[in-house]
C-alpha cells in the first residue's frame, strides 16, 4: 500500500486521524512542523506501537521544496495543516495568508507535479460566517468575517480552481466545530472544562449567545476516512457536522452538569470578537456527507453530544493531561 501524507499531523484533529489510519492498516507519513526540540506535537502522546508505524517528516507547509519532498512516494494527501485560532488572526493576519493560502498552494502544486491520486483538503464552517439560512448547506454564501475565515476561503477556492483548471483530484471536507481530547484551550469546550477541572466556579468566557454545531473528533476523523474511499466526489465540498445546534451558554450548562459543578459566568472583554466578526449561528446540513461519503455522526443530537463531552471531560480531567493547559490564562 502506498503512503498517505497527512499534513498538520501534529495537531488536534491530525493526530487523531493519524492514529485511526494506523489502526486501520494504512501506511502513513506524518508531516509535522519543524522545531529544534524535535517535538512532534500531539503525536508524541500516541502509543509507541502506533508511533513505530509512522514515517514522520518535519518541515514547514510554507516551504514548497519541503512539501514536495514530503509528498514523494505518496498517492494520497490529507491536508490539515493550518493556522486556526481566530483571535490570533486579528493579531497576525500575514501569517494566515502565508500558512493557509500559500501553504495550500504548495500542497496543490506538489500534488499536481507528482500526479497524486487524491487530495483531501480541509476547510472550516467559519467560511460560512453567520448563517443566512439553516441548516447550512454547501451552497451557503461564503463570508470572511475574520482574517482566519478569509484565508480559508482563499485556500478552498484555490483547491477548487486546481480541480477545474488542471483536473487535480481534490475533495474539500468542511468540518463544523470539532471538539475532543487534545484540543487547544483556544477553543471554547476545553476552555470551559479546564477551568472547571482546576476547581474554578467563576468561568471567564466570551460571548455565550452564539450557537454552534459541535462535532466529536472521532466523527470528524471518520468523515476524512470515508472521503478516502468515496467515488465521484472529486471537485465537491462536503460538510461534516452533527446537524445539532446548541448555544455556548447551553453548552456550559451541559458540561457543568456532567462535571457536577455549580458555576457563574463572567464575561471578559478580551475574549469577545469584534461585533461584526462574531459568527452568530452555525448549524450544519449533513445530507451531502450521508449521500456521497455514506457518513453519519455517531455522536449526533443532545445525547450524542453528552457522550462526546463525557469522553472529553474524562481525558482533560486526568492530571497528566490537565497539566498541559494554563486555564488561568486566556489562550489566544
Amino acid at each position: 500500500m502506498k503512503k498517505i501524507l497527512v499534513t498538520g499531523a501534529d495537531g488536534f484533529i491530525g493526530s487523531h486521524l493519524v492514529e485511526s489510519l494506523v489502526h486501520l492498516g494504512y501506511n502513513v507519513k506524518a508531516f509535522t512542523l519543524y522545531n529544534s526540540f524535535n517535538k512532534w506535537g500531539w503525536l508524541d502522546s500516541l502509543d509507541k506501537s502506533v508511533l513505530s508505524e509512522i514515517d514522520v517528516f518535519s518541515g514547514d507547509i510554507r516551504d514548497p521544496y519541503g512539501v514536495k519532498n514530503a509528498m514523494e512516494g505518496c498517492d494520497t494527501v490529507l491536508h490539515l495543516a493550518a493556522l486556526i485560532a481566530i483571535p490570533y488572526s486579528y493579531h497576525s493576519p500575514d501569517t494566515y495568508i502565508d500558512t493557509n493560502i500559500k501553504g495550500t498552494l504548495n500542497v496543490l502544486q506538489a500534488a499536481r507535479s507528482l500526479n497524486v491520486e487524491r487530495i483531501i483538503h480541509t476547510s472550516t464552517s467559519e467560511v460560512y460566517g453567520t448563517a443566512r439560512f439553516v441548516p447550512i448547506t454547501e451552497e451557503h454564501p461564503l463570508q470572511g468575517q475574520s482574517p482566519y475565515s478569509a484565508s480559508k476561503i482563499g485556500a478552498d477556492q484555490l483547491a477548487y480552481s486546481f480541480y477545474t483548471s488542471f483536473e487535480l483530484p481534490v475533495i474539500t471536507i468542511r468540518p463544523f466545530n470539532t471538539y475532543g481530547p487534545r484540543q487547544s484551550a483556544r477553543a471554547v469546550i476545553p476552555t470551559i472544562i479546564t477551568q472547571l477541572a482546576n476547581g474554578l466556579d467563576v468561568l471567564k468566557l466570551g460571548s455565550i449567545h452564539p450557537t454552534r454545531d459541535f462535532n466529536y473528533v472521532q466523527d470528524t476523523v471518520d468523515g476524512f476516512i470515508a472521503a478516502l474511499k468515496a467515488e465521484n466526489a472529486f471537485g465537491e465540498t462536503i460538510n461534516l457536522g452533527s446537524n445539532f445546534e446548541i448555544s455556548i451558554g447551553d453548552t456550559v450548562n451541559v458540561i457543568a452538569e456532567l462535571m457536577n459543578k455549580s458555576i457563574t459566568i463572567e464575561t471578559e472583554d478580551k475574549r469577545l470578537r469584534p461585533k461584526d466578526s462574531e459568527v452568530e449561528r452555525l448549524w450544519a446540513d449533513n445530507k451531502k456527507a450521508a449521500d456521497m461519503l455514506h457518513w453519519k455522526p455517531k455522536y449526533g443530537g443532545l445525547e450524542g453530544f453528552k457522550a462526546g463531552l463525557s469522553k472529553t471531560i474524562e481525558w482533560f480531567s486526568k492530571p497528566e493531561n490537565l497539566s498541559n493547559y494554563k486555564s488561568d490564562i486566556y489562550n489566544v
